[in-house]
């Protein structure tokens, strides 16, 4: 069911640190897809959460946090491509991803609340972003899921895809964003995906990040290559 645990993390970490540090050539962008046909992510593993202390348990919750904060930073575009189920932490490993491609069977939910708990990995903050504090809120407290097509009304997904489709729509939007120069990518997220509540604010945002990455080399060879009509070779520098 691919739930979440503490041995998840674990992996997911290890997968990310060697992608986002250590390959050569680099990695541009990530596909987190699910080999179970029928489940992306069903959530956190309860049984595992109920063999930790205080101690472990808020161990996890930390480290899973802040892999999640980075999947969504830096120069890696992370693409989350959801078939079956997404619930609790896999609906939230998913929004943790830059975009979301989702097949027709895809079913999102946050059923924390059904458990007496709440969302542990995200979904109290990166939902309302995604699709406003109304109908968060009412995820969040009603706990009941929602189908594909009314995830992609609400802006939760960004691509709604037949299941067959899946995989290869979620490579081919990989295949682009790698393409793209990875300073200027990492700067539209940075301060595009949760921009400042001020719009003055976040005007000066866009200056100081188009003042960085316009005196880049990545800019230079943009620009030659739009002049020069051939693809540009963007290497993040």
């Amino acid at each position: 069911m691919n739930s979440i645990s503490p041995q998840v993390i674990e992996d997911l970490r290890k997968l990310w640190s060697a992608i986002a540090t250590k390959s050569h050539p680099p990695v541009r962008a990530l596909v987190i897809a699910s080999a179970n046909p029928l489940v992306y992510c069903a959530g956190a593993d309860i049984k595992a959460f109920t063999t930790m202390d205080e101690t472990s348990g808020a161990q996890m919750v930390n480290d899973a946090h802040a892999l999640f904060r980075e999947l969504g930073s830096g120069q890696v575009a992370t693409i989350a491509a959801v078939n079956g189920l997404a619930f609790g932490g896999g609906c939230e490993l998913a929004m943790a991803c830059d975009v979301r491609i989702a097949a027709r069977s895809a079913v999102f939910g946050q059923p924390e609340i059904k458990l007496g708990i709440i969302p542990g990995f995200g979904g109290t903050q990166r939902l309302p972003r995604l699709i406003g504090a109304g109908r968060a809120l009412e995820m969040n407290a009603m706990g009941d899921p929602i189908l594909a097509d009314e995830a992609l009304d609400l802006g939760l997904v960004n691509r709604l895809v037949d299941d067959h489709e899946l995989l290869d729509t979620a490579l081919q939007w990989a295949r682009k964003l790698a393409a793209q120069a990875p300073l200027a990518l990492a700067a539209v997220k940075r301060i595009g995906s949760h921009p400042p509540g001020n719009l003055d604010d976040g005007i000066e945002a866009e200056k100081r990040a188009f003042a960085d990455v316009f005196t880049s080399s990545d800019a230079r060879e943009g620009i030659s290559a739009f002049l020069g009509k051939r693809p540009p070779r963007f290497q993040g520098s």
